[in-house]
């Protein structure tokens, strides 16, 4: 098994999709070339950001192969996995390893309630099936059946389970897997917690969709971490913060596809049922991008 050590900012990369359903694969590269000479450390297409629970499979693969093109073995692509079978995530896991993705990133989608086991099995399964590394994502908000603690603990056993994305909005829940799992697992943080305070407790980097709209910040933010600058790190993160908030009052696509917008980059709306941004979130989004230097 190969370990790269994903570490750094890994963009959660939007899907544009056209009124005919086709990705436009010409906009996704444009906008992996824009990420990658600002400096991210690696691309992470479909997750939360990307869509990816309203995506066919056709089109989730044209994502991760436009991605893997473009991208061109400059930084790695973490390639997410979302399914509610096994089979499935199996399937999907085993064609993007194939395709080159350097990574799986695993989410389990779930409509009625799976007991640990399950959830265990599940993610033990798609590890299994590749040589990749794969990233734990565990989303209390929106999955229906998330990972617990202990079995966190028991997969970071796998010996390719080397990451967590945690996208909670608990800080103490996140050192406390910190503190189960040692250096069993590496931690990425999301833009549901403040990446400063996650990297400060032991984190490695975030993968979250405001670095898509702001990837050169981020980077910087992280570098600052990285060379235990605090001080002057709080002070870009609290700058940086207001991007986040827009988060909490917007639908995430519609934040970071209507920014994308904004900075050209024709990406669309958000696939219906999902609302586009509005009017008044449209403006928002442009003054917290032009308090950041983006616009």
């Amino acid at each position: 098994m190969n370990d790269p050590d994903f570490h750094g900012v890994f963009p959660y990369l939007v899907s544009p999709i056209g009124d005919d359903g086709r990705v436009k694969t010409a906009v996704l590269e444009r906008l992996v070339d824009h990420l990658i000479a600002r400096g991210v450390h690696g691309l992470t297409p479909l997750g939360s950001t990307g869509e990816f629970a309203y995506l066919d499979w056709e089109q989730r693969r044209a994502v991760v192969e436009t991605v893997i093109r473009a991208a061109a073995g400059r930084v790695p692509v973490v390639a997410g996995v979302a399914a509610t079978t096994t089979v499935e995530a199996v399937r999907q896991a085993q064609a993007f390893e194939a395709m080159g993705a350097n990574g799986i990133l695993a989410v389990m989608e779930a409509y009625f309630p799976v007991p640990d086991s399950g959830i265990e099995a599940y993610f033990r399964a798609v590890a299994e099936a590749v040589s990749c590394p794969v990233v734990l994502y565990t989303n209390p908000q929106f999955q229906r059946s998330d990972l617990s603690l202990p079995v966190i603990e028991r997969l970071a056993q796998v010996p390719n389970i080397l990451y967590l994305k945690d996208a909670s909005t608990n800080t103490g829940r996140l050192l406390s897997i910190i503190n189960r799992v040692g250096d069993r697992l590496r931690i990425f943080a999301a833009s549901s917690h403040i990446p400063a305070c996650v990297m400060m407790i032991g984190g490695v980097g975030w993968m979250a969709g405001p670095a898509c709209l702001i990837p050169e910040a981020s980077v910087k933010l992280y570098d600052l971490c990285r060379a235990g600058a605090w001080a002057e790190a709080m002070e870009l993160q609290r700058r940086l913060w207001r991007v986040n908030q827009m988060f909490a009052k917007h639908s995430l696509a519609a934040c970071v596809k209507g920014g994308l917008e904004l900075m050209g980059f024709e990406v669309g709306s958000p696939l219906a049922p999902q609302p586009a941004l509005s009017p008044e979130g449209r403006d928002e989004v442009r003054q917290a991008l032009a308090a950041v230097g983006v616009l």
